[in-house]
């Protein structure tokens, strides 16, 4: 049996196609689907199947062009300001050769970000609602999660902190031989099938107009906080206060913002 599983799925040449790639594909299929299945379902929407498409693309651009940024700039900013070609340009320079390494380093913070800004601006040369979008996509986002999330596990990164646990488990690319939680999947469970399935069930309830925004912001920075306490924390950083990692600072001011923002949809609601 293989030590490591490879994260390849098969090589043609200079082609690789990896499981993590694989991952982000299916996740932003299912996405896709789900938003159809609910335009066509759900008549409040006003959102017709061209517009489907053109903010599934720029949700796509926000995701890789956000997390990446967010990545630097959240986890890694020394690094790159030394590397800035690397930041975009999948290779290393050392000693005179240029090596290929591959763009790795994504952050689910600067995603988000990315995200909403793009579909801010798609909004703008349109006359859709954002608040009716964010609805629209909110309950439906973090089912993807699940999959980029067995690409992480895949890959054996992003690998949870030591334990004695029966769920223990070996990831090669850790350092030392220790069991670890495989606090990937622990991510998959929650933040994926869990939380898309209370946002899907809060969706039928009466909210005020983007309201769902809301509840993805608190359930997501909630959920995360907690399963941080599993993961490992990354190398170049650790612990950033206290005993709280990067991840729960973030998520910290994302359930705040997100508690915020119903309170402010609710007020304005109300009016």
């Amino acid at each position: 049996m293989p030590e490591k599983m490879s994260p390849v799925i098969f090589e043609i040449g200079w082609f690789k196609l990896q499981y993590y790639g694989l991952m982000y594909i299916i996740a932003f299929a299912v996405t896709y689907v789900l938003v159809l299945y609910r335009v066509r379902h759900e008549k409040r929407f006003k959102v017709s199947d061209d517009d489907v498409q053109n903010l599934m693309l720029v949700i796509i651009i926000g995701v890789i062009v956000g997390g990446r940024l967010g990545y630097v700039l959240f986890y890694n900013l020394s690094y790159y300001l030394s590397n800035p070609l690397e930041i975009f340009l999948p290779f290393q320079f050392l000693n005179g050769t240029i090596n290929f390494t591959g763009i790795s380093g994504m952050s689910f913070h600067g995603g988000l970000i990315g995200v909403l800004i793009c579909v801010g601006l798609y909004i703008r040369k349109t006359k859709l609602n954002f608040w009716e979008v964010a609805d629209l996509f909110a309950p439906v986002v973090p089912l993807g999660y699940t999959f980029g999330r067995l690409g992480n596990f895949i890959n054996g990164e992003l690998y949870g902190r030591i334990t004695s646990a029966p769920m223990g488990m070996h990831f090669p690319l850790a350092p030392g031989t220790d069991l670890r939680h495989p606090s990937q999947l622990y991510e998959a469970c929650f933040e994926g099938i869990f939380l898309f399935a209370v946002l899907w069930n809060l969706r039928k309830l009466k909210n005020p107009r983007g309201a769902m925004l809301a509840f993805y912001i608190i359930g997501y920075g909630t959920v995360r906080f907690f399963i941080e306490y599993y993961r490992q924390p990354d190398a170049q950083l650790g612990f950033i206060f206290m005993s709280f990692s990067m991840g729960q600072i973030l998520c910290s001011l994302m359930v705040i913002c997100g508690i915020f923002l119903y309170l402010y949809l609710y007020s304005t609601e109300k009016r």
